[in-house]
């Protein structure tokens, strides 16, 4: 979820546009198609869920400095507009990187209001590398299964064992995808865009897009401004701290997310006996951490697993009910079942994420320098776990192929643009995936942009999830481009949160999030 340097952009676009006039008119280099060209081939792949929703492939090229050379297939899911009056195509992204976007087409569409959804041709897509885009990558399957070593690095043989096994993931990538990964970057997905743009023939695109994807918007919206008609970011990114300082800004909030997450158990202990004092409950989760430590749950959970089950929790409150009613019964009845069966449904990362991780690193690694130097991460992260332990090292050791990546970091982009109509910024004030300081940031930087805050909520990914208030902001900027402009403060309006959740009564209910993408790290 973070940002980029406009150097990059303007070289390559430097070197475009002196590869075009270089060459005679007769052997041009071929470009996006011309807007009224051919289309799409649109094929009807309609679920339960979405049944008039229609797929196609677009082929942008490889690399984008070299536009008549190799090609890639970028996937694209559409739902037709069936208004009379089109607003054109209102692309859809769910974040990561990693994260597929053919499935968020559809559940956009059924959530807006009618009257605005039949206006546009909502277009999810998979990003260069994702899903059903081709090439799809999959640096090293397995390399998430357990039992995984502990991510707190309390030995030096820990330490070593955890360096070996980010350092085979980069070599796995160079290995498997040597010849994609110097074009796994925010700044060609942005381009590949531009290619859909034309190929869908629109004039303008709309945008939707969340977490990393607030990202992927602004880039495109420093490349192409007059391109922009309207634009929805939502949970964003802060620019300034692409990737690695953002990353160790996540560890903090993340904390605060966890700490919220044992305050509403303590607050609840008649249904789950875990104690009526927060810092008792957080001390309780922490035995229970060192005790899967000692002795993984069924030979499936250990403590890099049992990370992974609860972070879902730091992104949705949702999530509490199901992972208070696991954690009460392994640590009060001692129930071991009930964990494993929870991480296998929420935490477990499958076949799409490995796919998803090889992209989320592939991107990250690229999009920006990281320390080579290993000594400096153990210090910043050793600084940063003494006040925020439950996530420091296990995001850590999630982003260390990137101290061993095989291809050069480039500079991050300079999002700064006064060029575009009024953008839609809608952030959650305790969002832990993508602190508040960066929509306000962001938010400064988009110069007539229009921040719409969730006062005192933590969720991430809040349009389409059950506010009404932020959703009758999407619904009517979306309409006709309105936006609320502050009198005072920050903020240009601001949106109650929705209440925290109540205890669920099955201990193994499963939580269904309101979005129907698998939650990324960022």
């Amino acid at each position: 979820m973070k940002k980029r340097a406009a150097a990059a952009l303007c070289g390559s676009a430097v070197a475009l546009a002196s590869a075009l006039t270089a060459v005679p008119p007769a052997q041009a280099v071929p470009g996006p198609a011309p807007l009224g060209a051919a289309g799409p081939a649109w094929k009807k792949c309609g679920t339960e869920e979405a049944p008039t929703l229609q797929c196609a492939d677009v082929q942008v090229p490889l690399n984008h400095a070299d536009p008549g050379g190799r090609k890639i297939t970028v996937a694209l899911a559409r739902v037709p507009h069936t208004a009379g009056k089109s607003l054109g195509p209102l692309l859809v992204n769910p974040g990561g990187p990693g994260g597929s976007g053919v499935d968020l087409a559809g559940f956009v569409a059924s959530g807006l209001p009618k009257s605005v959804a039949s206006r546009y041709d909502v277009i999810g897509f998979d990003p260069r590398g994702v899903g059903r885009s081709r090439p799809a990558l999959n640096c090293l399957p397995g390399y998430f299964d357990p039992v995984r070593p502990d991510p707190v690095p309390s030995t030096s043989a820990l330490e070593r064992t955890n360096l070996e096994r980010a350092r085979a993931f980069a070599a796995a990538c160079r290995t498997q995808h040597g010849d994609v990964l110097p074009y796994m970057d925010t700044v060609s997905a942005a381009k590949d865009l531009e290619w859909i743009r034309r190929a869908v023939g629109a004039r303008k695109i709309n945008y939707l897009g969340y977490s990393y994807g607030t990202y992927l918007g602004a880039v495109y919206a420093k490349l192409h401004p007059d391109r922009v008609r309207r634009m929805v970011l939502d949970s964003v990114v802060d620019p300034a701290g692409v990737w690695y300082e953002n990353n160790l800004q996540q560890d903090v909030a993340f904390e605060e997310r966890h700490r919220a997450f044992t305050a509403w158990v303590a607050r609840h202990d008649k249904v789950y006996g875990l104690g009526t004092d927060a810092a008792g409950v957080e001390a309780a989760w922490y035995r229970m951490r060192a005790a899967v430590a000692a002795r993984p749950a069924q030979d499936v959970v250990g403590p890099a697993e049992l990370e992974d089950l609860f972070l879902p929790g730091g992104y949705h409150n949702g999530y509490w009910p199901l992972l208070a009613r696991v954690f009460s019964a392994y640590a009060v009845k001692g129930e071991e079942a009930p964990l494993v069966e929870a991480y296998r449904a929420v935490g477990a990362v499958d076949a799409a994420g490995h796919n998803g991780y090889s992209v989320y690193t592939s991107v990250m690694c690229r999009d920006a320098p990281w320390p080579r130097d290993w000594a400096r991460w153990r210090s910043d992260n050793d600084a940063v776990h003494r006040k925020a332990r439950f996530m420091t090292w296990s995001n850590a050791w999630y982003n260390a192929p990137c101290a061993f990546w095989p291809v050069k970091g480039l500079k991050p982009v300079d999002v700064r643009n006064d060029k575009l109509p009024p953008v839609l910024i809608l952030q959650s004030t305790g969002d832990a995936a993508t602190p508040y300081a960066g929509a306000v940031r962001t938010h400064r930087l988009l110069r007539r942009s229009s921040l719409v805050v969730e006062e005192g909520g933590g969720n991430h990914g809040v349009s389409l999830a059950g506010n009404a208030c932020l959703d009758r902001h999407l619904a009517a900027y979306l309409a006709d481009g309105t936006v609320p402009r502050r009198t005072a403060g920050e903020a240009d309006a601001t949106c109650p949160t929705l209440p925290d959740p109540k205890p669920a009564a099955d201990s193994t209910r499963r939580f269904t999030p309101s979005h129907p993408w698998p939650l990324p790290r960022r």
